[in-house]
Order: structure tokens, then C-alpha cells, then sequence
């Protein structure tokens, strides 16, 4: 009986650390991609219209409108190269009562970026997860803004968290598959931001969308559809993708690049679908 986001989404990045350019824009144009109705099939637009079956409690739809909001950079690593889940919310209280370009406050449809760099190291990251959202306390930020914060794996675990582009140390037989980008840890990145926004946008505040008991551990959207990338997908195999002439594996093309971007849980069908079920 919770909300979710049937207003205009508007997504503010919080660059922690050090990013280089090209790396800004392979997840800039991700996001972009996200309404960009025009993309070639299958696309991400087409898998965002999964998301927006979901309704609140007035059968309201989730917003097709997700855009690039404003952007704060943290080059300096404010609060430290080693981050809480409770310290991740000062970094982000700091972004928004900034005395220089604070981002601005939109409870209600604005969404709360924060990525790591490569030299970053976050609690349960790499052990328990790649990323996670939740929702700011008052307490600490002063307002409650739904965020959520994603990593990058490179230096640390690409074979968790950006797998199938690099292998876990455990599978010494398997061969990594080729990014689309020529970056594996923002390639990994990209279908754990997709993950992250498809389960804000449907559980903001952790009482809409989710299964099980217990909202402080809940299984979302695209939980239940955790490393499946294609039709046939599931256990250890992702399912069937697509190769590009140059041999990178990709499953849904943005404006101008292609993604790889794990399918996420059809509540009205009951399985997992991609970008082609509603790709039309």
C-alpha cells in the first residue's frame, strides 16, 4: 500500500571519488536511454515498460519519464575511501546542503545516485552485495529521499558484481564475455543502476512492491529475476543474448550504445521478461 513513482523521475548523480569522463558518459547515456522511445529493438526503454505495469494503490502506472537531473561531484572522498551504509547518507546530505551547487530536494520523484569509484570499499560490498537503495532518515540527511548506491567492481570484485564481463575466481574454466564499452566495472555497473532504479521507482520507501514477510529484507523486482539476461535464463546460465559484429555481448541497445541489462520480475505474468515482451 506503499507509493512509487508515478511523477516525472528525475535521477541526481553523486559522483564519490574518481571518475573519468568516458565512464560519466557510458552511465549517463544509460540513463538517458531509459525514455528514449525511439531506440532499435530491443531497447531499454522497452524493458523500462515492465516497470511501469506496476501501480500504487489508485492504479496510478509508474512514470515513463526518467531524466538526468542535476549532478555533484566528491573527487575528494569527503567522508573517506571506506563508507557505512549509514555514512553513504551523510555523502549524501552533504551533496544536497552543499553552500556550492547543492543538489536540489524532490522527495517525491527525485531519485538519489550515489556511485563509488574503483577505490572505494563499502560495507557488505563485494560479500553481500553490488548495490542497494533505501531511503534517507531525517535524522541524519533532514529529509526522506529515496537513493540508492552502486559501486564499481573492478579493482575488487568483477567476478561478483560484473560478471559476465569478468569471472568469479571460483569458475577458473569460464570465459569472461566481451563488454560493449571497454570499461567491466561501469559495464557491471550499468545492470546494477538499472536494478537499483526498476526497484526504487516500484518500493521507494520499502512498503509497495516486494515479496515476503519482512519489508527490512525485502525480495524486489528484480531480485527475483538476479542474473537472468535472456529467454531460458536462470540457475548458473543468463539466458540467451545478443553478439555485436565485434564479438561484445549486449541484450538491449540505448540512444547510442548497447547495454547489458538484467531482466526483472512481470508481476502480471508471473515470470521474468526483457525489452522484447513490451518492446513495441
Amino acid at each position: 500500500m506503499g507509493p512509487v513513482l508515478t511523477g516525472n523521475i528525475t535521477v541526481h548523480t553523486i559522483w564519490y571519488g574518481r571518475w573519468q569522463k568516458s565512464q560519466k558518459k557510458i552511465i549517463r547515456e544509460f540513463i538517458n536511454s531509459i525514455s528514449a522511445v525511439h531506440a532499435r529493438r530491443p531497447s531499454v526503454a522497452g524493458w523500462w515498460r515492465t516497470v511501469q505495469l506496476y501501480t500504487d494503490q489508485t492504479g496510478a502506472n509508474i512514470s515513463h519519464t526518467v531524466q538526468l537531473g542535476q549532478e555533484k561531484n566528491d573527487r575528494f572522498y569527503s567522508h573517506g575511501k571506506s563508507l557505512t551504509r549509514l555514512s553513504i547518507q551523510s555523502v549524501i546530505r552533504s551533496a544536497v546542503t552543499a553552500k556550492s551547487k547543492p543538489l536540489p530536494i524532490n522527495p517525491r520523484n527525485g531519485l538519489y545516485l550515489l556511485l563509488t569509484s574503483d577505490d572505494v570499499y563499502v560495507q557488505d560490498f563485494c560479500g553481500q552485495v553490488c548495490g542497494f537503495h533505501y531511503f534517507t532518515f531525517p535524522s541524519i540527511v533532514g529529509y526522506t529521499l529515496p537513493y540508492a548506491w552502486v559501486g564499481n567492481s573492478a579493482k575488487q570484485c568483477p567476478g561478483v558484481c560484473a560478471y559476465p564481463f569478468a569471472v568469479p575466481e571460483f569458475r577458473p574454466g569460464w570465459k569472461a564475455l566481451k563488454s560493449p564499452n571497454g570499461d567491466v566495472g561501469v559495464e557491471g555497473m550499468i545492470s546494477v543502476i538499472a536494478h537499483e532504479i526498476a526497484e526504487l521507482a516500484t518500493n521507494p520507501l520499502v512498503n509497495a512492491w516486494y515479496a515476503g514477510q519482512d519489508p527490512s529484507a525485502p525480495v524486489e523486482i528484480a531480485d527475483l529475476c538476479e542474473g537472468i539476461y535472456g529467454t531460458g535464463g536462470g540457475g548458473s546460465y543468463t539466458g540467451q543474448m545478443l553478439t555485436d559484429h565485434d564479438g561484445a555481448t549486449y541484450n538491449m541497445n540505448g540512444i547510442r550504445r548497447k547495454f547489458l541489462v538484467q531482466w526483472i520480475w512481470n508481476h502480471l505474468v508471473s515470470y521474468c521478461t526483457g525489452p522484447n515482451a513490451l518492446d513495441q
